[in-house]
This record gives C-alpha cells, sequence and structure tokens, in this order.
C-alpha cells in the first residue's frame, strides 16, 4: 500500500433493509478510524458489507481515491479484488490451519509464494507479540490471541481499507480491556482508512477518531468521541453516553420541556435545545429541599438498579429522570419502587445547547 497516496474514501450507500432504507453517506481519510455506532438492526452491518464488495449498492457508489467499487447500474468490484482487510466478529480462522497458515492465506490468495507469504506472515505474527504461538491451531489460542491472528491476517496484505465487525464482541470484559488497548496500537500505526462496527460504546471511545450514529438506517450524529459524549442529539445516544436528555424551547434562563416539566439553564438561550446533565447531578430528597436555587420537582420511584459501585434509580416525573447515588443514599432513604421523592439539579450542572 502506497500510505503517501492522500486519498479519500468516498461512500454514499443506499441498500433497502427490510422495514427501512440503509442510507449513509461517509468518507475517511487515509489514518482516520471511523466507528459506526447504533443499536443492533441499525443497518451497521449493512455498511460494511457494502464496502467490502459483499452487497452491492441499490444507488449511490463506493470510492476509493480515484478507484470506484461499486457505482450502479454499471460497475461493481467484487469483494476479492477489492484491497480490503476485514476482521470479523468471530474471526473466522480457518481451523485446520495453523496461526502462520492462517495469516498468510491472503498473500497465498493473492499469488505469492509459499515461502514468501510464511515470511511476511511470520513478521505480522511477531508484531502483534504471537511469535511463539505460530505453529498452533485457532482452536488451541484464547479468545484475546485468535482475534489478534485475525487482525495480522487483516493487515498483512497491506489492504487500503480496515474493516472491523464488532472485533472485541467475542471477548470476556478480562481479555477485553488488554486486546482494546493492543487493538488501539497497532490502529494507530495503520496507515489506510478503517471502519469500525460496533454496538459498544467503550469500544468506540477508545478506538475511533470520529464516530457515526446509525439508527434506523439513517445518521442521527457523528463528530469526534468527546463532542458526541458531551452533546448527544438522541435518546440512544445520551443512554449511551449516560445522561439524561430532553428537549424544549428555551426563554431565557428556563427550558419548557416537550414532555412536561420547565428546567433552569445557567445559560441564558432563545429557541429550541436539547437540554443534559448526568444521572450523578441528581440529588433525591423525602421533603422539599432547601438551599441554593436549583431545579426541584416530585418523582416516582419506577426501579432500582446496581451499578458496580452505584445504585441507578428510575423516576417518573415531569421530567421522568435517571438518578446514580450511593447505597448508603439507598440505605439512608429507605429506598423503594413507588416511593414518592423530590428530585433535585442545580442549574450549573444542566447544559444546553442547539437542538
Amino acid at each position: 500500500m502506497d500510505s503517501g497516496r492522500a486519498v479519500t474514501l468516498d461512500a454514499e450507500i443506499r441498500v433497502p433493509r427490510g422495514p427501512f432504507t440503509l442510507d449513509l453517506a461517509l468518507t475517511t481519510e487515509p489514518g482516520e478510524v471511523v466507528a459506526l455506532l447504533g443499536p443492533n438492526g441499525a443497518g451497521k452491518t449493512t455498511a460494511l458489507r457494502a464496502l467490502a464488495g459483499l452487497l452491492a449498492v441499490t444507488e449511490g457508489r463506493v470510492r476509493l481515491g480515484e478507484e470506484t467499487w461499486d457505482a450502479p447500474p454499471s460497475v461493481f468490484v467484487p469483494a476479492e479484488h477489492r484491497e480490503v482487510g476485514v476482521v470479523f466478529q468471530d474471526y473466522l480462522l480457518f481451523g485446520h490451519l495453523s496461526a502462520l497458515d492462517n495469516v498468510a492465506f491472503g498473500l497465498r490468495a493473492r499469488g505469492h509464494r509459499r515461502a514468501v507469504a510464511r515470511e511476511r506472515a511470520a513478521e505480522w505474527l511477531d508484531r502483534v507479540g504471537l511469535s511463539e504461538h505460530a505453529h498452533r491451531k485457532p482452536r488451541a489460542l484464547s479468545g484475546g490471541q485468535a482475534q489478534r491472528v485475525a487482525l495480522a491476517r487483516a493487515l498483512v496484505t497491506e489492504p487500503r481499507l480496515l474493516l472491523l465487525d464488532e472485533p472485541l464482541a467475542a471477548l470476556d470484559a478480562s481479555t477485553r480491556l488488554q486486546v482494546r488497548s493492543d487493538l488501539a496500537h497497532h490502529l494507530r500505526d495503520y496507515p489506510g482508512h478503517t471502519v469500525l462496527v460496533t454496538h459498544d460504546p467503550l469500544d468506540a471511545m477508545v478506538l475511533a477518531d470520529r464516530l457515526v450514529i446509525l439508527e434506523h438506517g439513517r445518521v442521527v450524529q457523528q463528530g469526534a468521541p468527546a463532542e458526541v459524549a458531551r452533546q448527544p442529539r438522541s435518546d440512544y445516544v445520551a443512554n449511551l453516553v449516560g445522561l439524561n436528555l430532553y428537549r424544549g424551547a428555551a426563554r431565557g434562563g428556563l427550558v419548557d420541556l416537550d414532555e412536561g416539566g420547565v428546567l433552569t439553564i445557567a445559560e441564558p438561550a432563545d429557541g429550541r435545545v436539547h437540554v443534559a446533565f448526568p444521572p450523578n447531578a441528581v440529588s433525591l430528597h423525602l421533603a422539599h429541599p432547601e438551599g441554593s436555587p436549583r431545579n426541584m420537582w416530585p418523582v416516582t420511584i419506577t426501579g432500582i438498579e446496581q451499578h458496580a459501585h452505584t445504585t441507578r434509580v428510575r423516576l417518573d416525573g415531569r421530567p421522568p429522570v435517571l438518578a446514580d447515588i450511593t447505597p448508603a443514599t439507598v440505605a439512608e432513604l429507605r429506598l423503594r419502587p413507588g416511593m414518592e421523592l423530590w428530585a433535585a439539579v442545580k442549574a450549573t450542572e444542566v447544559r444546553s445547547y442547539p437542538a
């Protein structure tokens, strides 16, 4: 791969998928990692298959630099003729081949002599820290080791486009942390274009330079991970990053919420806005709280869930809200479903931004 070529991946993918049509405009630059993030059935894997050449677009195009891979009805370059490397969710290693020969497979398929292919495969196994496992079959590898073999197999051919389909989903929690760190390191060194499909927000935040959020086949938000986390624009994104999110009409320091209720904000605004604050900004009280000016409204507990070292309380009210509190607070207030309380959030904790 000529890493000096400043080429852009430019794709407009329109494909009917059951109840909706995937309609995705996607560009990536060399060295950039773009994550497609969204709920199951949003169209993420369909997009990946279209980029790989495993599925033809109904309308649109897929172009990498000066090369057009898909432009119906006249142009379609099949997967085997695209400079693409793919790491699948379940890795799809060949069970009868050693780790070395799995990595060498792509080179052999492209006509390289066996000795040359195995030499380059050995170099890549060393690069991913698996030299001592070169002659093991996939069944003798751990999940993390299999993932690294799959990554080496995808990169050994020096593809111009790397596609990762839920690359960490098959790993247990203890392995996932280390493999995520290793993968981030290899992606930083890769000069081509990378598109990552995932439903895990942490994988996306750690690995990607830019997030593209898909819901029902449409892009609902995109941007740098920190930007998306700071200003979510859909309930799905707000849930991913752990924020309470509302929409409403601002009039100075007040926002009339679409779902009922009014919130005070620290910085006056006008017009349609999103309003967001974290669950740990919410305090719960048995009686109407006194003190500094804050948002206060009556709520009823609808659910209590344990989350690591905090307890998440779901509350119905105007507006409904999520609150993260300590187990000690749960015990002190003797919280239980159906209980009526007051929720409070300081205006300085509430962020508003244009809808």
